[in-house]
């Protein structure tokens, strides 16, 4: 009776929200409910046949040409720029190559030339570990003292010391959604700037990076923006400060005149400067192909499909397992897309939830993830996820002895 009514409120749910569901746009196996889109979003249609052509006809038949002839060159701000209309971003702001580590090096001594004479840079405890090891490499290397605080405590925490606050504007961990305009405006009254990781929310719901003032942000591609393992990160630097970035990492395809072979390092105009080497192109074009699964939808329309989805998904839990211990908020305001839950067993429920179908992921030392990425589920697939929780509990297929020993990627 439980699931029943739990299947009826879902179909009343998906008629609602027929507009918005995009099923259609993403290749996923029959059978399989991914619930993974958190760590690696699912394969965008037409991407295979965007990449066949990039490698068969543009690098196979048209060679180095194509840097002229298929706008090669110009794909780190093109593709910048669709990513901006994601993140709430101008055009001439986003900058795409490299990995997110590298974006944030690049962002935090950019930050550091903007606010020479301050020794601080505010971060939050357990952050990614990505996140964390970048911070104290470059606050080694520019001379920063590293301070540790929560969201809550950082406008507490602010004073003429503090260079940068540095954040993820969704916790990995737990889906919890950071006060992105806040923080950054108390950080702007003290005089620091703010670097914003958005790897876990561009895609999923609006950051609104102008509209907020952000100085800068870093984020991955291959998340919620699907564009597929090892996709390359991008970079936003606000135009107020492209003029006074400096590029630690200054390669030439981020000089002024590039095929000028100058010996000395100039900068290009605008987020240009923010270029380093070349970029991986048979991963870029792949990305500029998956962005194309949000024509037509606005980022306001995912995000109010996404809010339905992980409300009904906490709900559904609660209702078929009682005491669930839930990681992320209750309240829509403060979810980013993902359901997290606590559980001594978390790591064999995920593998256990594998083996009927339904795909999340694990987080040390307790936390079941099930990212929810809006565009390619509906609210029966979460049903279906539900049913297999119950099922895996209800016979302790967790406690198998097969998922004692963990996989390399969990």
């Amino acid at each position: 009776m439980i699931l029943d009514d739990l299947d009826a409120r879902a179909a009343a749910l998906d008629a609602r929200h027929a507009q918005t569901d995009l099923r259609d746009r993403f290749l996923l196996p029959d059978g399989v409910v991914y619930l993974d889109g958190n760590s690696l979003g699912a394969l965008p249609v037409g991407v295979p046949e965007a990449i066949e052509s990039v490698v068969r006809e543009q690098w196979g038949r048209d060679l180095i040409g194509s840097w002229n002839t298929h706008g090669w060159w110009d794909a780190p701000v093109r593709v910048g720029d669709a990513i901006g209309r994601l993140i709430g971003a101008a055009p001439g702001q986003v900058v795409v190559g490299d990995s997110t580590s590298v974006r944030l090096h690049q962002s935090l001594h950019a930050a550091a030339a903007l606010r020479p004479g301050r020794g601080v840079v505010l971060t939050e405890p357990g952050s990614f570990p990505t996140d964390e090891y970048v911070v104290a490499g470059v606050a080694a290397q520019v001379g920063w003292r590293v301070e540790h605080a929560t969201p809550a405590e950082i406008p507490a925490r602010l004073g003429s010391e503090v260079a940068v606050v540095v954040l993820s504007h969704v916790d990995y961990r737990t889906g919890e959604l950071l006060d992105l305009p806040g923080i950054t405006a108390a950080a702007h009254d003290a005089g620091a700037l703010v670097v914003w990781d958005l790897c876990h929310s561009a895609g999923a719901l609006p950051v609104g990076l102008d509209a907020h003032d952000v100085d800068l942000a870093v984020g991955c591609g291959y998340k919620y923006l699907n564009g597929g393992p090892g996709a390359p990160a991008y970079g936003y630097v606000a135009a107020r400060h492209q003029d006074a970035f400096v590029n630690v990492l200054p390669g030439w395809n981020g000089h002024a005149e590039p095929f000028a072979m100058a010996e000395g390092y100039v900068g290009a105009a605008g987020v240009a400067r923010a270029r380093i080497g070349t970029p991986p192109m048979l991963s870029l074009l792949a990305l500029e192909a998956a962005l194309r699964a949000f024509d037509g939808m606005t980022i306001e329309e995912v995000r109010a499909r996404s809010l339905s989805l992980t409300s009904f998904l906490r709900d559904a839990i609660a209702t078929v397992v009682p005491d669930a211990d839930f990681a992320s908020p209750q309240d829509d305001r403060r979810r980013g897309s993902q359901v997290a839950l606590r559980h001594p067993d978390a790591y064999g429920i995920v593998q256990a939830l594998a083996a009927r179908g339904v795909v999340g992921d694990f987080r040390t030392p307790d936390l079941v993830r099930l990212g929810v990425a809006a565009p390619y589920l509906t609210h029966a697939d979460l049903v279906a996820a539900v049913r297999a929780l119950r099922e895996v509990l209800r016979h302790d297929e967790h406690l198998d002895p097969a998922w004692t020993t963990r996989n390399v990627v969990t």
